[in-house]
């Protein structure tokens, strides 16, 4: 599929740059396949579209304070962004800038607290770094550590303190993800009560998000390999499904995140069981999805990975029609911006 057709026109004063003052305040289109209708409302209105017996799936990753400031011993300075651990003691799988030709075993010192070895090329994008200090190297991470913000917030001096408790969702426990899985990014307990309430299950699984997230697609969908990502499906939140299944009633993944990792494990027959593992699915138009009935999800970039599910969801010609309305009527794109609700 040629991406061009994954393209839109977006003005750069409509990517929100703070969050608004009430994370369920967020504008939510909603666009229903069927009927090829969209209709504009408030995440807070997210229960007038479910049903007694749905069940919304969240994705329970917590952000870590992932990119890391450092010096060389030149002097010269060093920016990492830290993956996933890899076996052995607090040793990271990272993307580093400004790394050069570090020879294997420099050391880095980011601030006073915290050092890292310089390890081994793992491949083409990927470096090992051991991380070390004279105490709890968590605790040091936490201290020196920056969330990994997506590039067009823009933050001269890094994330602000309102950042840290908006970059992450109500839902995260599991820590170890490099980007927020954002759609989750609206929702507060008072809304969650409100879903309960009508009859809605909420259940969480967890896909710990990754490079995939962000790599630009620089081939062909068909062609495009996205480093695999861990996820986890409790058997509690794979029974709650089957019950829906069972019943006649939808499941409601909440982000991209969570529709990948239920469709990364669904059967033929959308039965989702539990497991543990990686995915490195990518999700284009053409996919039968198995597990997921509706999606919410924020605006993505053009031409992006993220975009293509949706396509795949909805439909190209639906979905690029909902963008460029979204644009034309002022919807906050990205990561801190609105949603779209795809019934």
């Amino acid at each position: 599929m040629d991406l061009g057709v994954l393209d839109y026109a977006l003005d750069p004063a409509l990517i929100a740059q703070e969050p608004l003052e009430a994370r369920d305040a967020s504008r939510m289109m909603v666009v229903e396949r069927a009927m090829g209708s969209r209709t504009h409302a408030a995440v807070r209105d997210l229960g007038s579209w479910l049903h007694p017996g749905d069940v919304l799936v969240a994705n329970d990753a917590e952000v870590m304070a992932a990119r890391l400031h450092g010096s060389r011993p030149t002097g010269g300075a060093i920016e990492v962004l830290l993956v996933e651990p890899l076996d052995g003691e607090n040793t990271w799988r990272c993307i580093a800038r400004g790394a050069g030709k570090i020879p294997a075993g420099e050391v880095i010192h980011f601030g006073t607290v915290l050092r890292g070895v310089w390890g081994e090329r793992t491949n083409d994008v990927y470096r090992s770094i051991r991380l070390e200090c004279d105490g709890d190297v968590t605790s040091a991470l936490e201290q020196v550590g920056e969330l990994p913000l997506p590039p067009y917030i823009h933050r001269p001096n890094g994330p602000s303190h309102q950042d840290r408790a908006r970059y992450q969702t109500m839902f995260a426990r599991n820590r170890g993800a490099i980007a927020a899985p954002t759609a989750g990014l609206h929702f507060t307990p008072e809304l969650m009560q409100s879903l309960v309430t009508r009859g809605v299950t909420a259940v969480t699984l967890t896909l710990l998000v990754g490079p995939a997230t962000f790599l630009p697609v620089r081939t062909t969908l068909a062609e495009h390999a996205v480093p695999a990502e861990r996820y986890s499906i409790p058997a509690a939140t794979a029974a709650a499904i089957t019950r829906a299944r069972a019943g006649g009633h939808r499941v409601i993944a909440v982000g991209t995140t969570s529709a990948r990792a239920l469709e990364s494990v669904a059967a033929e027959d959308g039965a989702v069981r539990a497991a543990e593992g990686r995915t490195d699915l990518v999700i284009a138009p053409g996919h039968a999805f198995r597990a997921v009935d509706a999606l919410l999800t924020n605006f993505h970039l053009p031409r992006s990975s993220l975009l293509a599910l949706v396509a795949a969801f909805a439909g190209i010609e639906l979905t690029l029609a909902a963008y460029r309305e979204a644009v034309s009527d002022g919807y906050r794109f990205y990561s801190y911006g609105d949603a779209m609700l795809i019934l």
